[in-house]
């Protein structure tokens, strides 16, 4: 497989490498509570095409923020679910996938806070959901850090699409603020750099919390050296108190938007973003609750867990309540 000469953002899978991956996905499926350690062996023989721009991507260095992987067999499934059905993919590969996917840039969390911790989540419509501004709603979804509250957000986020919207025309927008940045003003990256904003808790994460969302903050919203920038920030959670930094939020949305890539994923598509170099958002799509909607899979991938994080999980791999470690960052 040839790699472009400055960055490879897509990957298409040959047969072989598919079946080899099926396999493995397999057997990682039969393991669902397995440590990063006990993969290992897995992990090793993902095909080397597969891999090595696993790996590359892994490092950071990505200006377009996005890897996609295009031809991953998926296998049979149950009709799309309607509502917050759980476990409806128990133990199948596509888990599998995910998992060997996740550990092998980083390793696959899930947060005590969303979704009971749950390690991979269902994204698909649900009825009575469609204006949800989260993974079960149906309507635009404009670019967000994933988790854009958390000390201990994810490094990378993986969709897995297992069946396309009916219409074939809902994209993953993936926007990257190292493409963006130089759309700014000095100015504008200026205040962009200082830590004035605040992010309020994403309604998955507040389900549960009564009277007004909580928020995080004051953080920046760009950091890193310029050109190779990193990105806290949510379209509609991050808000300033002030007109400076208000207009300079505006800014960074327009330049977001210029530099967009509507990734339209289909069946056996699997797209990782860097969470700290890509905002990403949905576009709305039209719901038919008839079995056949569209069915994303998604995961999380950390880097490095804190070990005074580890000791406080309740379970392998999952991010400790925010409530037991607000305030430690």
């Amino acid at each position: 497989m040839e790699l472009a000469a400055l960055e490879q953002s897509e990957v298409q899978v040959s047969a072989e490498d598919s079946h080899r991956m099926w396999e493995l996905s397999s057997r990682a499926a039969t393991l669902p509570d397995a440590s990063t350690t006990q993969l290992a062996d897995m992990l090793l023989d993902i095909p080397a095409a597969v891999r090595e721009p696993l790996l590359d991507f892994a490092e950071g260095t990505s200006r377009t923020g996005y890897l996609l992987l295009r031809g991953l067999r998926i296998g049979e499934l149950p009709p799309t679910p309607t509502g917050h059905e759980a476990n409806a993919l128990d133990g199948h590969p596509t888990s599998g996938t995910m998992a060997l996917v996740a550990d092998l840039v980083g390793s696959l969390i899930g947060y005590q806070d969303e979704k009971g911790g749950a390690l991979i989540h269902d994204v698909h419509p649900v009825r009575g959901e469609e204006t949800r501004i989260e993974n079960s709603g149906s309507v635009a979804f404009d670019f967000h850090t994933e988790n854009v509250h958390h000390p201990l957000r994810p490094d990378f986020l993986g969709l897995l699409c297992l069946r396309q919207d009916h219409d074939a025309e809902a994209a993953t927008r993936v926007a990257s603020v190292r493409e963006a940045e130089s759309l700014l003003t000095e100015e504008q990256r200026r205040v962009l750099r200082s830590p004035r904003f605040h992010s309020a808790y994403p309604t998955s994460f507040a389900r549960n919390i009564p009277g007004p969302r909580p928020t995080a903050g004051p953080h920046p919203v760009m950091f890193g050296r310029e050109g190779q920038s990193f990105m806290r920030f949510n379209s509609h959670n991050t808000t300033a108190a002030d007109a400076e930094g208000k207009a300079a939020l505006e800014a960074l949305s327009a330049a977001l938007e210029t530099v967009c890539r509507d990734v339209v994923l289909s069946r056996g598509d699997l797209v990782l973003v860097d969470n700290h170099i890509a905002a990403h958002g949905r576009s709305s799509f039209t719901p038919r609750y008839d079995g056949a909607d569209r069915w994303l899979r998604r995961c999380y991938s950390l880097r490095s867990t804190p070990r005074w994080a580890e000791h406080m999980m309740r379970g392998r791999r999952v991010v400790p309540e925010l409530a037991q470690i607000s305030g430690v960052f």
